[in-house]
């Protein structure tokens, strides 16, 4: 399928060159070629014809990409990380498990029509595919596993909430692309928590920031301290599976741990526009006029981590399926130490990325 997918002439176009590395292994084909250029006129002089397809990272627009897309003729796709991506964040340039290529639009936009959206809408889920999904979600939540599997301490089912439903606010990156398309009157997580605290003036409330935030690789996670003291407590650094095993709900803008909470059985309300919304599966704020389907939560596994995205083994060099990279996974955090107890900013390893990634975009920018 993938390499059926590939064929022909692909233009990345504006990819940071270690993104490129990530990438080419989910373009590869045997009757394909993958033509990296800066912006619109590198591509035209590397060769790029009518007819080609564009690809972009994300909402991303380098310089002479409509001009391009109307000289080529060929559609034009977006990429982002999938769902069950690594042991480790992209934003630390741990390599992906897993891409996803949407050639509508943007599955963390609402607004209009994306791959994902139109195939959870209209594809015909049969009994083998069922089966498939329903073991995969099976392992999923038997190994703990997320979409960068990180945070390491351990928590227990706090003495305060006892007697009282506790209920998790996953934190995001406020400025992160899938707020900012996503969201509508509930769209920092200051408003979240306040919105949750008020609905439930009674319940614990516990708050998880963003893992880009607690490693200090990204900016936006809103005013701390009013987040807190509308919170019983903050679960920094928290692995994400201990956070929702001990949830009774799940509040969510857009994040995806609410998609990992349907895995595990657990109630979930949305005060965006996530992909995972408006299946019968979730309980909405927004309204979604397209998606008139009532999805199993099986049926939602099968579109969003059998369908939808493409697998890459990096220890063989092949694509594979879903399957074998949740194996992947599951034994890469079971190898995969805790770190020693350093604030995120002081562990050597952070520094070394760090700087890393400093070096890099100043160098491949």
């Amino acid at each position: 399928r993938v390499n059926e997918a590939n064929r022909g002439t692909t233009v990345c176009l504006g990819m940071r060159r270690w993104k490129r590395r990530h990438l080419r292994p989910f373009l590869a084909s045997t009757g394909g070629r993958i033509l990296f250029a800066r912006d619109g006129r590198d591509a035209v002089a590397k060769g790029a014809a009518p007819g080609d397809r564009i690809l972009v990272w994300g909402q991303r627009r380098p310089k002479g990409l409509d001009l391009l897309a109307e000289r080529l003729g060929g559609p034009v796709g977006r990429v982002e990380d999938g769902f069950l991506r690594s042991v480790g964040l992209g934003s630390d340039f741990v390599r992906p498990r897993s891409l996803a290529i949407d050639w509508r639009g943007a599955y963390y936009d609402p607004t209009a029509p994306s791959d994902l959206e139109t195939l959870l809408a209209t594809a015909a889920f049969d009994e083998g595919l069922m089966a498939r999904a329903a073991a995969i979600r099976r392992r999923i939540s038997e190994a703990g596993l997320s979409k960068y599997n990180v945070g390491r301490a351990r928590i227990a089912r706090p003495i305060e909430a006892a007697g009282r439903s506790i209920l998790l606010i996953p934190g995001q990156v406020e400025d992160d692309v899938s707020v900012q398309l996503g969201c509508a009157d509930v769209r920092r997580n200051l408003d979240l928590a306040r919105a949750v605290r008020e609905a439930n003036p009674e319940a614990f409330i516990a708050y998880k920031p963003h893992p880009d935030v607690v490693a200090r690789n990204r900016d936006g996670g809103g005013d701390m301290a009013a987040i807190a003291g509308l919170c019983d407590a903050v679960w920094q650094g928290a692995n994400i599976d201990d956070c929702l095993a001990l949830a009774d709900e799940v509040h969510v803008m857009t994040s995806l741990a609410g998609f990992e909470a349907l895995l595990r059985g657990k109630k979930v309300s949305t005060y965006g526009g996530p992909f995972y919304a408006g299946w019968g599966l979730t309980g909405d704020r927004m309204a979604f006029p397209r998606r008139n389907r009532v999805l199993s939560v099986d049926e939602l596994v099968a579109g969003a981590l059998i369908l939808y995205p493409r697998y890459f083994d990096w220890e063989t060099g092949m694509v594979c399926d879903c399957e074998a990279i949740v194996a992947r996974l599951t034994g890469e955090c079971r190898a995969t130490p805790a770190p020693a107890d350093a604030t995120p900013l002081l562990r050597p390893d952070r520094l070394v990325r760090r700087l890393g990634r400093l070096i890099r975009e100043t160098v491949h920018a």
